[in-house]
């Protein structure tokens, strides 16, 4: 039998006073936590919740956001975390596709969610799940799940124009749960800051579950912002983290950054994009007694699939790490044969972690795989060392502030618009956020388009950060003689000096 409330099942009977989550004013023990999972499971069961049924929580960073992915699981659901800053119809569409029964939405976030059958979390609730549970019989019994159960169905962009449902097993997440655990040699005195939103993988699972099972504690902000997270490792004495590099861009321009005490620190995990070099460099200019572990992993692998390792971070600078224990790497070519140290190809992986597929999805399901072996979609190498550089992206994928931005879901929604005959979604570069999403037009004859009627029309079809934040009218697109746009061509143009 596992689920994910028996690590805190265990804690609350052996440690009970055990803090294991700090949010806001809230300090909340194992034992506590294991009653406000009992309490919420038993709201679960009123709403007719069964094994198997899928259970979505459309909800910023909160206790309540953990205590009911843990009900969840203790009751036999699967969690669908999704992501709070897709537009509406986004939302609707990934709960029809996943055959969603119940739905838990922030009230800030009730717009958005497009469900008649859904609970909204107050404020209040955020902070205890067990007031959304007041009344209701504690379940103390978890559901017998087995190793290859669905716990979870995480909504991922893809190469075509809908995301996909990527489905991960216990049996996953409890192999990520033993790498991560040894990697980062976590025990019970670690404090783990999640400042990352909890729909994402980084956030939740880098090493957060891991944590949780060996009795550790996370801290928990609702929204990233600087000077708060500097206060959180300060005042809560955090030993580690998970940032996307956006993030710690915006932690070394702190002003009188020096005034806060973080010498407990002792790593930070980077992740969601390429680090820029010189940030790694500056890394330890805010954090002098920490390590930077630059990382790559993917949804489909629940995470962290290599890790820099200690005392290599500027020997191998530009690197993403070695393959964790049960993670083994490989570069393929097109057709799936591996190449030797030092060429390049598509990234491909295989171990315990890595998903067994797309949710209803058969056909995008068997075109990820060479064999056991998972395509990522990421053009890298691998050194004399087994060390990875990646050095570009064979899927047509945009990556601002962390977030994975299919061109093709964009492009879908702008060709909706009449003045638009063709269009190619970009991503350039970005200061701040990495990359920034550009729409480059060809307008149909007559016609003519402005940056403010493309915002205006893809409120609501797409997340904030999916809306192009630049319009970029051509006369034509250039194309290969078979008539494919050439994307690389556009970028090269558009990010020439002028």
């Amino acid at each position: 039998m596992v689920s994910l409330s028996a690590s805190v099942a265990w804690w609350a009977r052996t440690e009970p006073e055990r803090t294991a989550l700090v949010y806001e004013a809230q300090r909340v023990s194992f034992g506590d936590l294991q009653r406000r999972v009992e309490a919420t499971a038993g709201l679960l069961a009123v709403q007719g919740v069964q094994h198997g049924d899928v259970v979505a929580l459309l909800m910023k960073n909160s206790a309540a956001f953990i205590e009911l992915a843990l009900a969840i699981s203790h009751v036999g659901a699967v969690l669908l975390p999704i992501n709070y800053r897709l537009g509406a119809d986004e939302v609707a569409y990934i709960l029809d596709h996943a055959g969603a029964v119940l739905l838990f939405c922030d009230e800030e976030l009730e717009a958005s969610a497009g469900m008649a059958r859904r609970i909204v979390v107050s404020s209040e609730a955020q902070a205890d799940s067990s007031v959304l549970a007041k009344g209701c019989t504690p379940s103390s019994q978890p559901h017998a799940c087995q190793p290859d159960d669905l716990y979870r169905l995480m909504y991922t962009s893809g190469t075509t124009d809908r995301p996909k449902g990527v489905m991960h097993t216990y049996s996953n997440v409890a192999w990520k749960c033993f790498d991560h655990i040894a990697t980062l040699c976590l025990k019970k005195e670690d404090r783990l800051l999640i400042v990352g939103p909890m729909y994402h993988v980084g956030a939740f699972d880098l090493p957060g579950l891991a944590v949780m099972a060996q009795g550790g504690m996370l801290a928990v902000l609702r929204d990233f912002e600087p000077e708060a997270t500097l206060s959180m490792i300060q005042r809560e004495r955090i030993t580690g983290g998970w940032m996307a590099p956006v993030m710690l861009n915006r932690l070394l321009v702190v002003p009188q950054r020096d005034r806060f005490d973080l010498s407990s620190f002792q790593w930070l995990i980077g992740g969601g994009e390429k680090t820029p070099e010189e940030r790694i460099r500056d890394f330890g200019s805010l954090f002098q007694q920490a390590r930077y572990i630059d990382a790559y992993g993917l949804t489909e692998t629940c995470s962290g699939d290599t890790m820099m390792e200690a005392g290599r971070e500027i020997e191998k600078i530009g690197s993403t790490g070695r393959a964790l224990a049960h993670v083994q790497i490989a570069v393929m070519d097109d057709l799936g044969q591996p190449l030797p140290a030092g060429a390049q190809g598509e990234v491909c992986l295989r171990g315990p972690k890595v998903t067994r597929g797309y949710w209803k999805d058969m056909k995008r399901t068997t075109a990820s795989f060479f064999g056991d072996w998972f395509r990522t979609g990421d053009i890298g190498l691998l050194d004399e060392e087994g060390f990875l550089y990646l050095t570009d992206r064979k899927k047509d994928m945009i990556i601002s502030g962390g977030e994975n931005i299919a061109s093709s879901e964009v492009e879908r929604v702008l060709y909706q618009l009449p003045q638009v005959a063709e269009v190619a979604v970009i991503g350039l570069p970005d200061e701040r956020w990495g990359e920034r999403v550009a729409a480059v037009v060809v307008l149909r004859p007559g016609s003519s388009l402005t940056y403010e009627e493309v915002r205006a029309h893809c409120d609501g079809k797409l997340g904030g950060f999916k809306t192009p934040k630049e319009l970029i009218v051509v006369d034509a697109l250039p194309r290969n003689p078979s008539g494919k746009v050439l994307k690389r061509v556009l970028r090269h143009d558009l990010t020439l000096p002028t």
